[in-house]
């Protein structure tokens, strides 16, 4: 039993490559079949990759939880699940974004192909991703019920729900996803966010009161609200509630 945070850790870690795999495989492509070329779309496969990161979510979660409850703690441990961390919710994320500029440039009529230079600010979330990570290894001891800066798997769940956006197209936000000046202001923001001073709240309370616990308990109540009225749309909704709560409740260490 006290190896299973740590296997629970290891499977974000094959879910976070599982999903670059999809989304590696997520454009059109050229294939042959008797000696005829056709394209085969692979929106689907991006799909796939966004329930991986989410699945890969579901395991970080779980492995934070057995080792409180099974009191199994190391540095084994600990850097394990940062660089778990990175690959789910940092790579995989940015291969996301890096596709959707991809796309983006390629939409235009007069396009041949998208030079790599205008693409590679997709891969900025996962340098800002670890480098929030390497600080959060070295504070964590101070945040007992708040985040300095964004947690990275937030980013990352964020990031996943645009291929599902774009797939669904709720209130036509996977139009404007299409375009790349609002995904370079998306990256830019989520960077910032993530190395910010800013207190983020921790969605498992370090107390459990309704005082204390009272914005956690409106996201999920509002969020789940939310799920039968605007469907796929409720991931950005439940992002932007959190920020926004993070800065009415500004939590502290008390």
């Amino acid at each position: 039993m006290k190896h299973l945070p740590n296997l629970l850790t290891l499977s974000n870690l094959f879910c976070g490559c599982i999903a670059i795999a999809f989304i590696l495989n997520s454009q059109p492509f050229l294939s042959s079949f008797n000696g005829q070329e056709y394209w085969v779309v692979g929106t689907e496969q991006a799909y796939w990759g966004s329930i991986f990161i989410a699945i890969a979510a579901v395991c970080d979660l779980l492995d934070g939880f057995t080792a409180r409850a099974l009191k199994v703690f190391s540095p084994i441990g600990k850097d394990l699940d940062s660089l778990a961390d990175i690959v789910s919710f940092g790579v995989a994320p940015s291969m996301i974004l890096f596709k959707m500029l991809w796309a983006a440039y390629m939409s235009d009529s007069n396009a041949l192909d998208a030079p790599m230079l205008v693409m590679a600010p997709a891969f900025l979330l996962a340098c800002f991703a670890a480098l929030r990570l390497a600080k959060f290894n070295i504070t964590s001891e101070t945040q007992k019920s708040y985040f300095i800066g964004m947690p990275t798997p937030a980013v990352g769940l964020f990031v996943a729900s645009f291929p599902l956006l774009n797939w669904y197209n709720p209130f036509h936000i996977g139009s404007y996803l299409q375009n790349q000046w609002i995904i370079y202001l998306i990256i830019a923001l989520l960077c910032w966010f993530m190395v910010s001073r800013i207190r983020f709240i921790k969605m498992i309370p370090a107390k459990w009161s309704l005082g204390k616990a009272w914005p956690q308990i409106t996201i999920v109540i509002l969020s789940l609200i939310a799920i039968p009225v605007i469907k796929i749309a409720a991931i950005p909704f439940a992002f932007l509630l959190y920020i926004i709560l993070s800065f009415v409740n500004r939590p502290s260490e008390a």
